[in-house]
């Protein structure tokens, strides 16, 4: 902690001493470029001051700002896709700022944009992306609600060379090109937002409420002033302002949704609110509820002795909330407050059935009731100041995710010797069965399970930029130079209580718990077990348990989950941004400092016949390093016409291992047992790697965008990454630190790993109202890595070579629809034990209609996962079944409400 102190209160020295006594810098002219009826803001939109040969882009406000100008008369010309070019006079005086707002004037093409909800949307989407700096995909906040996607990940996935991780069905997770998503970097509002879950890096998109997104702005290219923890891109989330609309707006929206496979109906309620007080302070905030309840359907493998049977039923709850105030007293000082808070709770009843077919066959059901609940509170303050000739950016941040997972139960009861048979063959592998495998008399009970688990990960940041305009042979550059410190602190904590055998375990009748046979959509399942009965029996009998406790096991299995771990995150940037004609260029260097601690335990559990000993042997487990990068970086646009461009990058990135990967944790099972005389023992472990080193790579990557007209945008681009230090699970048996080990999984370091392809996109909206999107991206990636004492090349863990989107739409004044379909190629997951493990490909189908009643409300009809695709992974061959689950088709009704 000592260290936040010290760097922190440097920079606000810095920053008190430079905002002393501010002088308004002479000759600046600033407005709004605005619709013909004031209501609509041209997000994006360039804007050329002639006579200098200087231009800038209007920003999320639809504001534009020149500094640094003599007195006299000036031109104007704004260009926005969709809209013809329009020219502006306007006189600047001797000093002071000049407000002037530019006001486009209607045209069939601009009506076109005003009327049909889903061009205007993509009109300031494609002219923010047309005028950056780098290379960029962009949402706006006007086109997220135009596709059936339940939450901003899902809205992501439409955008080139995007694709989403899911759970149950549900996107989560956002990846760019191919790449892992913990290998990505997630910002909102400027501020790394932490994950609840105990082992991972990345977040959860769908925790944002959509009402308060005001854009998604994916850099597939970084610039120096970003985060370099961004292998395959940044993904800035940028909440909405008041001063983001025209006037004040009020939202709501309501629907429920139903889930086929459950037969389950859901509801979800949303609204917004945005005002501007004074043309001074503004506020928006946001509100969001749902709940979900729905199911799904699964069966999985080890790829050869034994086959497992699940079926979930799963209630979900959603509860967002947002608050943002602006203030801004003077057009040389803003001053903002970004809040947000999650809550996602998620109750799981499974019920499973896991045959082993061994010499002597065995089955046991098995019921896991669970209820997890993962809140996220972040809150981001800071200010921008013109001063002179410099702009003076800070920002203070604090964030805190937790995830909570209370007496969670599970129970086991076993059977032997039942007859049940299967060939393991197909995706859907079918299991022949006797009778007497679903009569619960036959089984006995055989463990008892009570787990609590706890993380929380909490972040504090603090920001500072500065950046001054100079002129060099009579051309204007910027430089720009700033510093950032994060500290990082994740906590994971266990406790966790295994029962077996005894008076408890005897008296079970496992028949006494049973509810009807299951209804399982891929095969017979038998019956299930009631959840409230098991619930009570163990509440009833918690203290005759005492007797059952399994001291070894508990205390291994809890101590080998809780681990702590400390980031600190020094960085220091400069750069210049310039342009010259047709030509702009940024470029510079970021320098980034990581001070990694961790804290766990070694976890040594004892069966040894030799010395009668049998118990847990703990010891505390502390691992610390430091490393250090400087990350050069370039971003090169040239502007053949003002329909095509060109851009080129060349960047350095980097990205920290998974939490779980490098946690200082080891749980090592050792047995010494006699055989012919001989005391043999065999050792297996599972451990992390505190020793990781962070991924590194060299980034290149080329483009060219041809704008048609109207709104629409044809573009193609390379891009080749050379990795170092990608990071695969492997069994590091008989290595320097595991010698006389028969099997130890842990993480380690490849030896490098290369990864490139092509993005191609196609977006075309038709005056008649018609719109044709897609994109595909085509990758391949080489890994070398070290398995099993040799090395052996593979494809990057995660990394799919095909991701691919389609969208067939029609608007008219008063109807919407939409088709969607999105690709994802198979992937390598992981070596498990010998074998490759895939992800199979996945191809979903989605459609969204809605009808205008009125210029202010809506009705909306999804169709989630028509075709009713399910997650399919699968060992070495397509045909051997590592897990397949299948989720249903989602259909949501509902209606939505703006005063704007």
């Amino acid at each position: 902690m000592k260290h936040f102190i010290a760097r922190p209160t440097k920079l606000a020295l810095v920053c008190s001493t430079l905002l002393l006594s501010p002088t308004i810098f002479a000759g600046s002219l600033v407005g709004k470029v605005t619709g013909a009826n004031q209501l609509k803001l041209y997000k994006g939109a360039k804007v050329t001051l002639v006579e200098l040969s200087k231009s800038v882009v209007t920003d999320q406000t639809g504001e534009y700002r020149f500094d640094n100008l003599d007195a006299g008369e000036y031109t104007l010309v704004v260009d926005y896709l969709g809209a013809e070019s329009q020219t502006f006079k306007v006189q600047i005086e001797q000093d002071g700022t000049i407000k002037q707002n530019l006001t486009m004037a209607s045209s069939d093409t601009m009506e076109d944009v005003v009327v049909y909800a889903q061009r205007a949307g993509q009109a300031g989407a494609l002219n923010m992306q047309k005028n950056a700096d780098s290379i960029k995909s962009i949402v706006s906040a006007d086109a997220i609600g135009q596709f059936p996607d339940q939450n901003v990940s899902e809205a992501l996935q439409r955008l080139p060379g995007m694709f989403i991780e899911r759970d149950q069905g549900e996107g989560r997770f956002v990846g760019i090109r191919g790449i892992d998503p913990n290998l990505n970097n997630v910002t909102i509002n400027g501020l790394n937002v932490p994950s609840p879950e105990s082992g991972v890096r990345s977040v959860a998109l769908d925790v944002i409420p959509s009402q308060l997104v005001g854009s998604l702005e994916v850099s597939k290219s970084v610039t120096p002033d970003m985060d370099a923890s961004a292998i395959g891109g940044s993904i800035e989330v940028k909440s909405l302002s008041g001063f983001d609309r025209a006037q004040q707006s009020i939202s709501f929206s309501a629907q429920m949704a139903q889930n086929k496979l459950r037969d389950e109906t859901s509801p979800k309620v949303a609204a917004s609110y945005t005002d501007i007080f004074n043309d001074e302070f503004a506020i928006a905030g946001a509100l969001s509820y749902s709940e979900r309840q729905f199911g799904s359907d699964n069966i999985e493998s080890n790829g050869g002795d034994e086959l497992e049977q699940r079926h979930y039923s799963i209630t979900r709850e959603r509860f967002g909330a947002a608050v943002n105030l602006d203030y801004r007293p003077d057009f040389n000082n803003q001053y903002y407050l970004r809040t947000l808070y999650s809550a996602f709770s998620d109750d799981e009843y499974r019920l499973s059935n896991t045959f082993v077919f061994d010499d002597e066959t065995e089955i046991e059901r098995a019921s896991k009731d669970r209820g997890e609940t993962q809140e996220i509170t972040s809150i981001t303050a800071g200010a921008e100041h013109l001063i002179d000739s410099w702009k003076v950016e800070y920002q203070l941040g604090y964030s805190l995710a937790s995830e909570e997972n209370p007496n969670a139960l599970y129970y086991t009861i076993k059977a032997e010797e039942l007859a049940f048979s299967s060939d393991m063959q197909g995706a859907i592998p079918q299991i022949e069965q006797s009778s007497q495998v679903h009569d619960l008399s036959q089984y006995e009970l055989d463990e008892v399970s009570n787990e609590s688990e706890d993380s929380e990960d909490e972040e504090s940041s603090l920001k500072l930029d500065l950046t001054k305009t100079l002129q060099l042979n009579g051309h204007e550059f910027e430089v720009k130079v700033g510093t950032q410190y994060r500290q990082r602190e994740k906590q994971a904590v266990a406790d966790i209580y295994i029962y077996s055998g005894g008076d408890v375990f005897d008296s079970f009748a496992a028949e006494n718990y049973a509810v009807s046979n299951m209804d399982w959509s891929l095969g017979e399942f038998g019956p299930g077990l009631d959840k409230m009965a098991l619930r009570q029996h163990f509440t009833d009998n918690r203290a005759a348990l005492a007797d059952s406790y399994q001291s070894s096991e508990s205390k291994a299995e809890s101590k080998g989950a809780s681990y702590s771990i400390n980031e600190d995150i020094f960085a220091a940037y400069a750069m210049t941004r310039f342009s010259i004609d047709k030509l702009s260029l940024v470029a510079g260097v970021r320098y980034e400092k990581t001070d990694f601690s961790t804290s766990g335990y070694k976890v040594d559990v004892v069966e040894n016949e030799e010395t009668d000993f049998e118990g847990t042997l703990n010891s505390v487990w502390q691992a610390e390093r430091d490393y250090a990068k400087w990350l050069p970086s370039i971003n090169v646009r040239y502007e053949f016409s003002p329909q095509v461009i060109a851009r080129a990058a060349y960047t350095q990135t980097l990205a920290r291992p998974k939490f779980e990967d490098v946690a200082a944790f080891q749980i090592i099972e050792s047995t010494t047992e006699e055989d012919e005389g001989v005391f043999v023992t065999e050792r297996e472990a599972e451990a992390g790697n505190p020793e990781l080193k962070p991924y590194f790579s060299d980034n290149f990557d080329l483009s060219i965008e041809y704008y048609p007209g109207n709104i629409g945008v044809l573009s193609a681009g390379y891009f080749y990454k050379d990795i170092e230090n990608f990071i695969i699970v492997a069994d590091v048996a008989g290595t320097a630190d595991w010698q006389d080990y028969d099997e130890v999984f842990q993480p380690i370091n490849g030896e490098n790993a290369t990864l490139s392809g092509f993005e191609l996109a196609w977006v075309k909206s038709f005056d008649s109202g018609l719109l044709l999107a897609a994109n595909a991206t085509v990758s391949d990636s080489a890994a070398t890595t070290f398995f099993d004492g040799e090395l052996i090349k593979t494809q990057l863990p995660n990394q799919s070579d095909t991701t691919a989107n389609f969208t067939l739409g029609y608007e008219t004044d008063s109807l919407s629809m939409r088709l969607t379909s999105v690709y994802k190629s198979r992937n390598l997951e992981e070596i498990d034990d010998g074998m490759l493990r895939y992800e199979d490909a996945h191809t979903q189908f989605d459609f969204s209609g809605k009808y205008y009643v009125n210029q202010h409300t809506h009705i909306y009809f999804n169709a989630i996962n028509i075709n009713d695709e399910p997650m399919y992974h699968y060992f070495d061959e397509k045909n051997r079944n590592a897990q397949y689950e299948t989720y249903g088709r989602t259909f949501e009704l509902g209606f939505s409400w703006t005063s704007f």
